[in-house]
């Protein structure tokens, strides 16, 4: 197995063994990229550099650094860049730290690739100090289109910052290719979050219960909602919205709440969570689930309800259907299993109501689904490109141009 290393600065490095550095900041990210990183360590070419940032290092947010060490990886380092609020100008400035410390931290490792994944501005951060570094970067999820959040702002920033793309499906790829990106840079893997369940059985009911110190009802909702952070609607409208919904639902169905992340406005949405659950029966809050309970906790609810991707990647694969709120994953592409509904009371609480008397356990096609293992797709893809080590200009494509191929 390859080992987590910590390299002296100007080392040279061993012939034929590839450097590459991983970043993950928070639960949601790190739980998309667990089998990648199992496959890189398993692997001698590589020496994996694992950077911890964000949300990791918050005790707010489930201090979740410590789910990465229990699964047996190192963290090499930690870089914390929140400033402990969540407005727009204390984000800017974790952005501005967190290119800093980025900045010190790659330039210590001397990487040949950097691997990130997703939108949120801690990767926004890293992709900046590597682009400048000259270290390649390989973007997982670009080409999603969430038209209600700041993510397809970042998103296709890291698009043209990258070396390599690893998108999660046909229309990602199109999308990564409208941008300007050479078509032999763009690699359809499907979404490394269906991995998962592949992988590792999901948790038995009775033990899931254990384990969460709550007993799921007949019928169960899982509520997972952030902010819409290009919305004109205050936070505390939105989240007040969602809570109202679910205060017309049967009181005998049991809801599951997993907190927001530190976007602008989630502490606001946590604090009324957690003033929402502190009065009403049959529900639970949790700042981080994990991967392995919280897609067991997504198995056992007949319907997901909120704004978060994995109602929209994951969720159709186990047979659960999903109410998406609002504007933030608008764009995505859906499967069948997805209703949409606006941030209005009375128009969510129809939709969890009409999802709840649909069958149980029905079978979609997911669109983000792959034939093969996504890490393995990509770890194959990274030992055979000849640009790893080599951050140089690239060709901008220009769709349908004449003068190119």
């Amino acid at each position: 197995m390859a080992q987590l290393l910590i390299p002296q600065k100007g080392s040279m490095r061993t012939t034929k063994t590839i450097k590459i550095a991983v970043i993950t900041g928070t639960r949601a990210d790190y739980g998309l990229l667990i089998w990648l990183l199992r496959e890189l360590e398993q692997d001698s070419d590589f020496e994996v550099f694992l950077v911890a940032t964000g949300m990791h290092l918050s005790g707010e947010f489930g201090d979740t650094k410590n789910e990465i060490t229990k699964d047996g990886f190192s963290i090499y380092r930690e870089i914390p860049i929140l400033l402990g609020g969540d407005d727009g100008p204390s984000i800017a400035r974790s952005v501005g730290v967190g290119t800093i410390a980025m900045a010190e931290c790659l330039s210590d490792i001397e990487p040949d690739c950097l691997v990130i994944l997703g939108d949120r501005f801690e990767m926004l951060a890293a992709a900046t100090a590597a682009l400048f570094l000259r270290i390649p970067i390989a973007h997982i999820g670009g080409g999603d289109i969430t038209e209600g959040a700041f993510d397809d702002n970042i998103r296709h920033c890291i698009t043209k910052m990258s070396t390599l793309h690893f998108v999660t499906n046909r229309q990602s790829m199109a999308v990564v290719a409208q941008l300007g990106e050479p078509s032999s840079r763009i690699f359809n893997v499907g979404s490394p979050g269906l991995e998962y369940l592949s992988r590792v059985p999901q948790i038995p009911r009775d033990q899931l219960e254990l384990e969460l110190q709550f007993r799921f009802c007949q019928q169960n909702v899982l509520v997972t909602y952030h902010p819409e952070t290009l919305s004109n609607s205050p936070v505390r409208d939105q989240i007040e919205q969602v809570l109202r919904a679910l205060d017309r639902i049967d009181p005998s169905i049991g809801i599951v709440f997993t907190k927001s992340n530190a976007d602008t406005g989630g502490r606001e949405i946590n604090d009324a969570i957690d003033a929402y659950v502190r009065k009403r029966k049959n529900t639970k809050a949790f700042a981080s689930l994990g991967q392995a309970k919280y897609l067991s906790t997504l198995k056992q609810c007949d319907v997901v309800a909120g704004n978060s991707s994995s109602g929209i990647y994951e969720a159709p694969s186990v047979g659960t259907y999903t109410v998406n709120i609002g504007e933030r994953q608008k764009g995505r592409l859906m499967a069948p299993s997805v209703m949409h509904c606006p941030t209005v009371a009375t128009s969510i609480s129809e939709a969890i109501e009409s999802s709840l008397t649909r069958p149980k356990g029905e079978s979609f096609t997911n669109p983000y689904a792959s034939s093969s293992l996504t890490s393995q797709l990509i770890v194959q893809t990274l030992k055979s490109s000849p640009l790893l080590g080599k951050s140089g200009l690239k060709t901008f494509t220009i769709l349908n141009h004449p003068n190119q191929v």
